[in-house]
């Protein structure tokens, strides 16, 4: 990561827009640099010029764990290891991600949740309120019914009955989502055969479907070709990252921040299929209060 803040990144660091920024600069009230017409701003001396701001006691804040916790997605777990951020992961579902965000246990998470009027960001609401979160947009993808290689005769949620069928756990969204579709359908998971274990992670229920331990999984669209599955689309979803805001500007955060901009991410979601990476990287949320 530079060394060098821009104007746009001092601005979102500070909340504020970037006129202001370079009222700041132009005023001498901010520590910057110029470089060939260009301003830039030494991150090291902008947080120590915050920290030199602050009022009231000064209470230390214990380092978030370098974990992106949440939801199981494929191509944001390959990018995790391919980026080199050296952040682990700690897959169990968007709920119980947006909680260890709230415990702190976690710098960032991965959210796909349904809402009445979009995803994500009311549930983050919910749990965090206005806490100094940035919900940042990763991908639309597709969600469906997928369906082992042997089993060709389900169409939708109303086949389902009798079923073998491998569910996720409840902490997962798609879970919450595949129980409400089975509501609206006039079925309970009493309906269904479902398998004794959950699958906790979407690879993990491709991987049973491959094997022919169930005929049916609520999953996503990108993993069917790579395991030979049949797939009914039936939802599309957008995957967010939601960040600590402290923990944005920090090397592993920023080291993956960047590769998922970068031809390589954009190259493997093609070859994923399942994916469309328009609205990448725009900010649905930014708390305010930090």
């Amino acid at each position: 990561m530079s060394e060098y803040l821009t104007t746009k990144e001092l601005a979102y660091l500070l909340r504020i827009g970037e006129r202001k920024a370079y009222d700041l600069a132009s005023s001498g009230e901010v520590p910057c640099v110029r470089a060939m017409g260009k301003l830039l701003f030494p991150r090291s001396e902008v947080i120590a010029w915050l920290n030199a701001s602050r009022s009231g006691p000064q209470v230390a804040e214990p380092p978030l764990p370098p974990i992106v916790a949440g939801s199981h997605d494929p191509l944001l777990d390959w990018a995790l290891r391919e980026s080199g951020s050296g952040l682990a992961t700690y897959y169990d579902g968007s709920f119980d991600g947006l909680s260890r965000l709230g415990s702190r246990s976690a710098q960032a998470a991965a959210l796909h949740i349904h809402e009445d009027n979009g995803f994500n960001t009311q549930s983050l609401r919910d749990a965090l309120g206005e806490a100094p979160v940035v919900l940042i947009e990763i991908a639309q993808r597709q969600r469906g019914l997928l369906l082992s290689p042997e089993t060709s005769d389900i169409a939708g949620f109303s086949d389902l009955r009798g079923r073998r069928v491998v569910l996720r756990q409840n902490s997962a969204a798609s879970q919450r989502l595949f129980d409400a579709e089975l509501t609206t359908h006039g079925l309970t998971r009493d309906d269904l055969t479902p398998l004794p274990t959950c699958a906790r992670t979407e690879e993990e229920l491709a991987i049973t479907l491959h094997d022919n331990k169930a005929e049916a999984g609520f999953g996503l669209g990108a993993l069917a070709s790579l395991y030979n599955l049949h797939f009914v689309p039936t939802h599309s979803e957008r995957l967010d990252l939601a960040i600590w805001r402290r923990a944005y500007f920090d090397e592993p955060m920023q080291k993956l921040l960047r590769f998922i901009r970068s031809d390589q991410f954009q190259t493997r979601a093609s070859e994923f299929g399942g994916y469309d990476l328009t609205g990448l990287g725009q900010v649905h949320h930014n708390g305010a209060s930090g």
